[in-house]
Order: structure tokens, then sequence, then C-alpha cells
């Protein structure tokens, strides 16, 4: 869950106390992995989740209960979910449950800060004598990475860091196709940067993880698109998009870019980009028609589905390409005692 203190900070304000779930470790097969977090009040409302089933629902029933029973100490637990649980994946998890009172809504709102700047590294010292864990900030630390350390059971600690980790996505067009897309990865791990040159083409209601942006030359943002950002292409005008694909497939860094249209309009936009100067390497990354294949069903909606498929499984490819490369750096954690975790379409 992003923005983890932050929500813990409006869900506090709400409530007297509540819960943070925390899956520290995670051995065999899991619902969630290491890190993943869940928040929950004395009524068992929740936000977040760490991976739903019975699980889930049993660390909800522990959380709430300690609640409402006043509990003054965190819990740590380890639970498996065979013999345990009954659950087939047959995995064993760690959980902490720390508990949060109003006289932490500073620490609280600070950290939360912290989060919503840019992300912060902290060590973390569980005591179960405590409500909730010790996190030291590490002031030169590092926060661009999603990194998180598995516990170390002798010294109860572990190294975690908190930072926004949905992935930017500039989406130029707020037609039918840009709208549902929108909608369809309202839910999911991106932070959405929608741009159209029309004052009026944006809905009234705006989901939480997209930010609209009139502007009358919308090329120009590719330059702000942070360094791996994804881009989509589906304005209403071609030469605009012809513009925008030039513009985005410019930069080496940013692994998707994406284009609206059929095989048609991809052959002849490269043509046109390759007569434009770019070389074979760049017009090699442009994504057209988008979505996952074997969809060819038209409707918005359902491009929509299959494009937010295609982001997904881009996201997760590159997180694997990532992960593959710092094998020797994790193998040099590990012996230092520390293992960080690491077809056809519309406007042709």
């Amino acid at each position: 869950m992003s923005e983890i203190w932050t929500r813990l900070a409006g869900i506090l304000a709400a409530n007297d106390q509540a819960a943070l779930i925390t899956i520290l470790a995670v051995r065999g097969s899991a619902p969630r992995e290491a890190g993943t977090r869940m928040i929950v009040t004395g009524d068992g409302s929740y936000s977040g989740t760490i991976g739903g089933g019975q699980l889930e629902w049993e660390a909800i029933q522990l959380a709430a209960g300690r609640l409402r029973a006043g509990a003054t100490t965190l819990c740590l637990t380890d639970i498996t979910l065979g013999p345990d649980l009954g659950q087939c994946c047959g995995g064993h998890v760690e959980i902490a449950i720390e508990i949060y009172r109003q006289a932490d809504a500073s620490t609280i709102r600070h950290c939360a800060t912290l989060e919503a700047s840019g992300g912060f590294t902290c060590e973390t010292h569980f005591d179960d004598a405590v409500p909730h864990a010790t996190r030291r900030i590490i002031e030169d630390a590092d926060a661009s990475g999603t990194a998180f350390a598995t516990l170390d059971r002798k010294t109860n600690r572990y190294r975690e860091t908190f930072v926004d980790s949905r992935h930017p996505l500039f989406l130029f067009g707020a037609g039918h196709v840009g709208r549902a897309l929108v909608l369809a990865i309202a839910p999911l791990p991106f932070r959405v940067t929608w741009v159209d040159s029309r004052t009026d083409a944006f809905p009234k209601a705006m989901p939480q993880n997209a930010t609209a942006v009139h502007a009358e030359k919308p090329a120009g943002l590719i330059a702000d698109a942070p360094r791996g950002a994804f881009v989509l292409i589906m304005t209403h005008s071609h030469p605009l998009d012809l513009e925008l694909c030039r513009a985005a497939l410019a930069r080496s860094d940013l692994p998707y870019v994406g284009l609206i249209g059929s095989d048609t309009k991809r052959a002849r936009f490269l043509k046109r980009l390759a007569e434009s100067g770019l070389g074979p390497d760049a017009l090699g990354r442009l994504r057209c028609p988008i979505g996952m294949r074997g969809i060819e069903d038209k409707a918005p909606a359902i491009i929509a589905a299959s494009v937010a498929a295609e982001l997904l499984h881009t996201r997760e490819a590159i997180a694997y390409e990532t992960s593959d490369s710092v094998v020797g750096v994790e193998q040099t954690a590990r012996d230092n005692k520390t293992v960080f975790s690491n077809t056809k379409q519309g406007n042709m």
C-alpha cells in the first residue's frame, strides 16, 4: 500500500487508535510479499490488503481484538498457512501488529510529510514491550527504491523504505478510451499525469492517482516525464500523436511508448518518424497497437482493460530485470546478515 503514513494519519484523525499490520517475512508461497501492509481499526474496518483470504481475516480479527482490549504492546506472530489456516498456499509468514494512538499523531504526520516529499529509509527495531516499532530515519539513504530487509530475529531489526511506489504514467488524450483507461487504472500502482489540449476534455470527478493537466502544447511535457515513465498517446489529433511519438521516442529512458491505432497507423507513423531522423532503436520501442494481443473488441472499457494489463505486465518485467541485475548486491547483503527484497483500435 503506497503512502501508508498518510493513510494512517487520516485514519487516526477519525479514530482514537489504529493498528498497522505488516508482513515482515515470507517463506514459500504466500498471498503477498514482505513489506505488504494494511491498517485496521477497532470495529474491524480496514484500508489496504495483505492478500485476502483466511490469512487476512485472521490478521484483521487479531488486530481489531487487540485494539478493543486496549493492548499496549505490539504483536509479532508466525503463521503457517497450511496447518494453521488450512490454506493450500503452504507458505509461512511473519506478521507484526503495531498499535498507534492519538499520542503518536505528530510522529505519524512527520513520517507522512517525509513520505510525500519523496520517501524515506529507516532502520526499524521491534520490541514486544512497546506499542509499536521504533524507526530511526537514515538521513543520507537513497529512498528512490523499494528496499525491504527481512527480519533479523536475533536483534529484531530490519531496514525498510517508505516511498510512493506507483509507476509514473503520462497519458495524452482525454477521449473515450482515455477516460476508460483512467478509471481502469485508478486502483492500480500507477501515478497518472493526464494531459489534453482541450480545456473541457476532463471529467469533473478525478481518480486519486490522476492529475489533469491542460496544455496547449502537450509535446513539451514529454521533457518533464521522469526517467522510466510510461507514455500513452491517444489524442484527438493524428498530427499531435505524431509529434508526441517523436518527442517520447527521442528519449531512450522511457521504456514504454504506446500509441493507440491499427497496424496501418503504425506503419505510417514509423515511416514519418524515420524521415524525421529517429533511428531503428528508437522506432523499435513504439508499441502500436496497444493492449494485450488476442483481445479484438474495440469498446473503450475493453481496450482500457487490455492496456491496463499490458502496463502491469511491462511494469513487472522491468522490476524483474532490475532485481536480476542486483543479484550480486543482494548476495553481499546476505553475507552481512541483511537481505533486501527487494489489433485494431480507436483513433486510427
